[in-house]
């Protein structure tokens, strides 16, 4: 059996996985995520803000002292946050001596000018860089994570996993046959077009269209099968149309949600208020104000490539990473 630990720093959210694998078996003991908006400005000044960076810093620095806790419970006491100038405290052992760590970075990091401030930073939390890893390599790893464990479900399968900076699509059956990323993430075309008048949802669906003409020159789209969505975006339209009164895993993972009511909640979340997204009972507090985008972006896929509806899996590229380092 190997005990991993997994870290996928996205540019909305940071997320940790510590599980146990072992052959064909996972057992989760951890999987957090907080929003952090790292990616937040990246699309218009190119670089990670220090307030962003400083919120990452802190998460991880939460997530360091669970790695402790779950590799060796008398190194899991207080560490402190991130403070650049002073360092992190620190017991001495990394959490890479105690369990195998991989620390993967996405979409915002990849279009930033100062990453090595990111790179720094993590380092000095966890004792190992993190990989700033290509469109494909997400890709993969999103693929591995949404199939390892899925049965009874007709390949080929399409995933897509809708970032907070990008989308990526994979196309394959038991391995990867195609597969790209498009810079169509929900922060990101929130932030692109949102006015005075709120956010421009013709602006986004233009946007998205120019994708996905993209994207069809590079995977064969129309050979799929199955759609299965991936990330917050989609979890969270998934728990709107189950009409959950609280956010569950167990009951979204491996739900399909069809194609006629994915497009009524992305036209209707819009038009809400900021406090009417707030209270629906699934929200989280930080995908209040890009939901309606990420939305938006499933609708246009189902609706451009003609899928009648789209499997839901929890399971994703964070999955994929602890699965490439058992």
């Amino acid at each position: 059996m190997s005990r991993v630990a997994a870290i996928d720093c996205g540019t909305n959210s940071v997320r940790l996985l510590i599980t146990d694998i072992k052959g064909e078996t996972q057992t989760d003991l951890e999987r957090r995520m907080e929003i952090v908006r790292l990616g937040q400005g990246v699309d218009r000044t190119g670089m990670l803000a220090p307030d962003a960076l400083q919120r990452t810093f802190d998460a991880m620095c939460e997530y360091r002292r669970l790695i402790r806790r779950h590799a060796a419970p008398h190194l899991a006491g207080p560490v402190g946050l991130f403070v650049p100038s002073a360092g992190v405290a620190t017991t001495g052992l990394q959490c890479a001596d105690l369990m195998p760590v991989r620390v993967v970075a996405t979409s915002a990091t990849r279009d930033a000018t100062n990453r090595d401030e990111f790179v720094a930073g993590v380092r000095e939390i966890f004792g190992v860089d993190p990989e700033v890893i290509t469109g494909h390599e997400e890709a993969e790893l999103s693929f591995t994570g949404a199939t390892r464990s899925i049965s009874g479900i007709e390949p080929p399968y399409l995933v897509v996993d809708i970032g907070g900076g990008s989308t990526e699509f994979v196309l394959g059956n038991t391995s990867v046959d195609a597969a790209l990323s498009v810079d169509i993430g929900c922060v990101r075309l929130t932030e692109r077009h949102t006015g005075p008048d709120g956010l421009d949802v013709a602006g986004v669906i233009r946007d998205v269209e120019a994708a996905l003409a993209q994207v069809e020159q590079v995977v064969p789209i129309r050979t799929a099968k199955t759609l299965i969505g991936l990330a917050g975006s989609v979890t969270t339209v998934a728990g709107i149309a189950l009409d959950l009164p609280e956010y569950d895993p167990e009951k979204i993972h491996h739900s399909r949600i069809p194609v006629a009511q994915v497009h009524e909640i992305a036209a209707r979340l819009p038009q809400m208020t900021h406090e009417q997204r707030a209270a629906i009972p699934v929200m989280h507090p930080g995908r209040v104000d890009v939901i309606s985008t990420g939305a938006t972006i499933l609708d246009q896929i189902m609706r451009h490539y003609g899928f009648p509806d789209v499997v839901v899996s929890e399971h994703d590229i964070l999955d994929g990473i602890a699965w490439s380092i058992a």
